[in-house]
């Protein structure tokens, strides 16, 4: 169990890396000057004194060659410090921490919804008896992956805020402005859960040890519930951690759907202006989020599979 977590912490060190990096050089090597856009200038513009620019790169590091930047500006990220926004001057870690509180409530509350919706679709349909119920249940998930996100939040802010007037359309008004941002980014989520989910379940109905459990004399209900579901949850596990990274992309547009406060209004902004220690930060916080996710479906794994750490181990062994 030791070396199978502490494969899986390194491989999370890994992806951490690596996003680093692919984005520090993607953003350095764009088009553009951050500089002259935070000093109010086009790239190609006189209008603002050249010692002025210099002295503005000379301040933020942008002078020097981009592989001393690059270690720099990796050292500082290791201990967390991600440097100053170009755009506002106050640190990234600060601006960071204002705008993360209202995008994670949206995001873990979307991640929950998305679960329950999913298995609240995907169980129903793989055990009735009624082949025209199964057939619409299991058409759903589809269409629910289909619909882009922004048109499921336009739709929801149609519906229950203009029409019906349940809940208000934009704005962080409490819990009851949480409902239509939440559900807007857990109808795709859950979608994709349920049809992977119930993908999982029906093949899992067909295996053996349901047929020796039904033998035993082993209920419909307790077969699908505890034997059946149990396997075929990790497949769906699997999707829950990736799908957690997504959910923070995709409050980006949520955000601007619903004129929410948050790290998704937050990226838009920086990205505009081109500023690139904010970016950055924002792009560290997302891998973050996503490969501390996988890490805990990772370690959930042997609790519904022990045989995930022996194969593991035993993989280990041979290398």
């Amino acid at each position: 169990m030791r070396r199978y977590v502490i494969k899986r912490v390194a491989q999370a060190l890994g992806v951490l890396w690596a996003a680093y990096t692919v984005s520090f050089l993607v953003l350095n090597f764009l088009p553009g000057d951050p500089v002259s856009a935070m000093a109010g200038a086009g790239a190609e513009s006189n209008t603002v004194d050249p010692a002025q620019l210099a002295t503005l790169r000379h301040e933020y590091g942008f002078d020097k060659p981009v592989p001393v930047q690059y270690a720099d500006y990796l050292g500082k990220a290791v201990r967390g410090d991600f440097g100053d926004s170009v755009s506002t001057g106050r640190s990234v870690t600060s601006t960071l921490g204002d705008a993360l509180p209202p995008t994670l409530t949206l995001t873990g509350t979307a991640l929950v919804l998305a679960v329950v919706l999913g298995g609240g679709l995907a169980v129903p349909a793989t055990y009735t008896s009624q082949r025209w119920l199964r057939q619409l249940l299991l058409s759903l998930p589809p269409l629910g992956v289909s619909v882009p996100t922004f048109w499921v939040g336009l739709l929801l802010v149609e519906l229950f805020s203009f029409r019906l007037r349940w809940f208000p359309a934009f704005g962080n008004d409490g819990l009851r402005g949480l409902v239509l941002p939440a559900l807007t980014l857990a109808i795709p989520t859950g979608a994709l859960v349920a049809q992977v989910l119930a993908k999982s379940l029906l093949t899992a109905l067909d295996q053996a040890y349901v047929e020796t459990a039904r033998a035993k004399g082993a209920g419909r209900l307790r077969i699908h519930l505890r034997h059946a579901l149990r396997n075929a949850s990790l497949p769906a596990l699997t999707v829950v951690g990736l799908l957690a990274g997504q959910l923070i992309a995709g409050s980006v547009v949520v955000e601007t759907v619903f004129s929410r406060d948050g790290l998704g209004r937050v990226t838009a902004a920086a990205v505009t202006v081109q500023d690139i220690p904010l970016v950055q930060g924002v792009v560290v916080f997302g891998a973050l989020i996503f490969v501390l996710a996988n890490l805990i479906v990772d370690l959930v794994y042997p609790l519904l599979d022990p045989r995930i750490v022996v194969a593991s181990g035993r993989k280990g062994s041979f290398a």
